[in-house]
This record gives C-alpha cells, sequence and structure tokens, in this order.
C-alpha cells in the first residue's frame, strides 16, 4: 500500500517505487522535466540514520543484493519506468559510483539509446584520507541522458569564475576572436560586454556536508544542496516538474522547492519520509501526514520515487535477462 503526503510544491510517496513511478505514469507521463536517482550504492550492508542529539540511530535503507544483477535488475526496472514520465525536453541524472558507474552506462545506453546519452559529471570533494594501498577514492559519477535526443534540452548554462591569470589580462569583458586572412586564429580582442564567466565543465569541485553543518540530518547518503542545485537549476525551469524515486533525506525535493520548482519524490523508508517532513516543514513547505493513496484509497495521485531497501524477487522479461546475463558475464 502506498501513502501520500500532499504539500504546496509537491507530492512525497512512501512504498515501493516501481509501484509508485507505474501511477505517476496515470497523471505525470511525458511532463517531469528532470528525474534525478541517487540509488543504493550496492554496498552490501545496511545504513542507519544518525541523530547527533540524543546519539541513537535507526536503519533507514538496507542495500544488501542478492548479487550485481539482481542490483542492476532493480535499477534498470525503476529507470524504464522513470523514462516514461520523462518530457521530451527531460534529462535523467543516475548518481553512482566508480564501482558500478560502468555497469550502469551500459544499462542505461540500452534503456535510453546511445544516441540519447549527454554528460558524465564527475562530482569530486575533499574527505579524510584513508590507509589503502591506492589513490584515494574522492569523487562519484552523474549520468546523463535525454529522453528525446531529436527535442532541444530543457538547458540553462551554468558559469565559473574566470581564471586569475585571465582576469589579470583581459578583465571582465568577454574576449572576440581575430582571424587572419588564411582563417588562422592570430590574436583576441576585448569587447565592452561584460563576460559571465566560464562555461561550466564536467568536473564539479564541490565539498560533502561538514558534520555540524545546518543542512546536515544525519540520514545516510545525504547529498549536499550545492550538488544539486547545480542540476536542478540547469536542467529545470521554474514551475517544472521534479522527480526523484530515491527521496532518502530529501536535498532533492528542498533544492527544487526553494528554487520554484514542483516535486515529486519516493521512498520507502519512513524515517525517510519522517526526515523529509521535517526539512520541509523547517523551510515553510509543510506536508502533509501520510495517508493511503492509491485506487482503492479514492486519493488524487501524486508523485514517487523506488526504494532504497532490497528487492529478493521480480519479474525478468528478455530485455531485464539479457542486462543480468551481461551483468554476470562481467
Amino acid at each position: 500500500m502506498l501513502r501520500h503526503c500532499g504539500g504546496d510544491r509537491g507530492h512525497l510517496l512512501q512504498g515501493d517505487n516501481a509501484a509508485a513511478l507505474s501511477l505517476l505514469r496515470e497523471t505525470h507521463r511525458d511532463a517531469v522535466s528532470l528525474v534525478y536517482l541517487d540509488p543504493p550504492f550496492l554496498t552490501q550492508r545496511v545504513h542507519e540514520k544518525k541523530n547527533r542529539v540524543t546519539r541513537t540511530s535507526a536503519a533507514a535503507f538496507d542495500d544488501r543484493w542478492d548479487d550485481r544483477a539482481a542490483y542492476l535488475e532493480a535499477l534498470g526496472d525503476r529507470l524504464s519506468r522513470a523514462r516514461d514520465l520523462l518530457a521530451p525536453h527531460g534529462s535523467v541524472i543516475v548518481h553512482v559510483d566508480p564501482k558500478t558507474s560502468h555497469y550502469v552506462k551500459v544499462l542505461c545506453d540500452e534503456i535510453f539509446g546511445e544516441d540519447a546519452f549527454a554528460s558524465e559529471i564527475v562530482w569530486r570533494y575533499r574527505r579524510w584520507p584513508s590507509r589503502t594501498p591506492n589513490f584515494q577514492r574522492v569523487h562519484d559519477v552523474l549520468l546523463r541522458y535525454r529522453k528525446d535526443p531529436s527535442v532541444p534540452p530543457r538547458w540553462n548554462p551554468l558559469y565559473e569564475p574566470l581564471a586569475a591569470s585571465t582576469l589579470a589580462t583581459w578583465g571582465t569583458r568577454k574576449q572576440r576572436a581575430v582571424f587572419d586572412g588564411d582563417g588562422h586564429r592570430a590574436r583576441s580582442s576585448k569587447t565592452e560586454e561584460e563576460t559571465r564567466g566560464v562555461p561550466m565543465g564536467d568536473v564539479w569541485d564541490i565539498g560533502v556536508i561538514a558534520p555540524m553543518a545546518r543542512e546536515r540530518t544525519g540520514y545516510p547518503s545525504q547529498k549536499p544542496e550545492a550538488l544539486l542545485e547545480r542540476i536542478v537549476a540547469s536542467l529545470t525551469n521554474e514551475g517544472d516538474w521534479v522527480l526523484d524515486p530515491y527521496a532518502g533525506s530529501g536535498t532533492t525535493l528542498a533544492v527544487a522547492a526553494r528554487l520554484g520548482r514542483r516535486f515529486l519524490g519516493i521512498d520507502a523508508s519512513p524515517v525517510s519520509v519522517a526526515t523529509v517532513r521535517e526539512r520541509l516543514a523547517a523551510m515553510g513547505h509543510p506536508l502533509a501526514e501520510p495517508r493511503p493513496h492509491g485506487p482503492e484509497a479514492d486519493a488524487e495521485v501524486p508523485a514517487d520515487r523506488p526504494s532504497r531497501t532490497r528487492r529478493k524477487s521480480a519479474t525478468v522479461g528478455p530485455a531485464s535477462q539479457k542486462r543480468v546475463r551481461a551483468a554476470r558475464a562481467c
């Protein structure tokens, strides 16, 4: 049974995200501008939310799987369902780690098509070093795919500050390339127009959430708001729908609400739902108490998100069987 929490900026569904995504096809098919998925990372353990005031913890989500094939099967199922909700101009971003990113990219190539691949964003962060006979792992991978490569995507360019050497030479004015008679670039000239900076690249240096930061909720796998701000701002406009099938701590929903977007969130964990409701209420966007939702509940349809909990069984079709065989072969 799905449960629904509604608010002024969007909806949060509690329950299995596969079922929730299927339900949303009735109301939000081809309507979502951005789907952001931050699924489990195949860590094979149970993750807990820490309460730094009471010094207690509670199980947040179970990331144990029978094998990698089962993990990819569950993720592929949710990606396929989420694709139906994307508008033609929409994008999906899958947030994974280097251990699984190559498997997930092959999976996404199959579901969305190789020509739908848009970019691989590397989120680089600093953290306490560990003792290991290897280079320190300090990045995650975000894979972006478009719903329909033939349609202009929703795109708001972002910019980074100019380098100090560029500012010293050219100041804050835009440069214009100058070419000689043979078509070779000779030099640059300075215009009177102010530059917006350097178009943002695909390697993002954003710090992890500090232990005592105000935005920290104690929920495991919480991502910094600065990271989601870039994603939401660049790939959506005000009023657009943003879907997060693994709502977790609610960072995507909080950022979407603050930037004037509408959100759809899904998570099976009661700890997640409580965390999201508390977080949005503190922002002035409270969600109602969870209530039964679905055909039997005779309620309006909201949004959903795949759960982080383990799926022990699933219906495996021909395409899914192919993904499983490929994963096991690897």
